[in-house]
């Protein structure tokens, strides 16, 4: 569009391809404040997460730190337990384990009532011994010579 059209003035070659670089300019300038505010505020909020990152790998970093003291701390007694517990495993893998279950439940359905009436028996066999022991008498402490 030729902005001198209709003026009676001769048409210059590339002035309207001109006037339309100028307008297209002035249109991205006028844009340009908003794109700068858009790309501060990115910019802010790039830097905030990575600050959020910082932090975040200094505290990991310190529990990477103290979680290696304890790993340290607890490495020599737990190779000490090594030994004895590659023996538990060899005593629970025997066989005779399997049957302790059978042996525990027989003990208790054969020696409890067996032992529980041992009990009983001592208990009337103490009470038949306490009646039979004789208190003494009054008189009796008087033929006792010397006291």
């Amino acid at each position: 569009m030729d902005p001198f059209r209709g003026l009676g003035m001769p048409r210059i070659p590339g002035l309207s391809e001109l006037l339309s670089l100028l307008q297209t300019q002035t249109e991205a300038l006028a844009q340009l404040p908003r794109t700068l505010s858009d790309l501060n505020g990115t910019v802010r909020e790039l830097t905030q997460a990575t600050t959020m990152a910082r932090e975040t790998i200094e505290s990991a970093q310190r529990i990477a730190h103290r979680l290696e003291g304890l790993v340290d701390e607890l490495e020599e007694p737990v190779r000490a337990l090594k030994p004895g517990l590659e023996r538990v495993g060899r005593v629970l893998d025997d066989p005779v384990v399997d049957t302790v279950p059978d042996t525990l439940r027989r003990i208790q359905e054969d020696l409890v009532p067996l032992i529980h009436g041992l009990r009983m028996a001592q208990s009337r066999v103490g009470s038949v011994t306490g009646l039979l022991r004789r208190k003494p008498r009054d008189d009796d402490e008087d033929d006792l010579p010397g006291i």
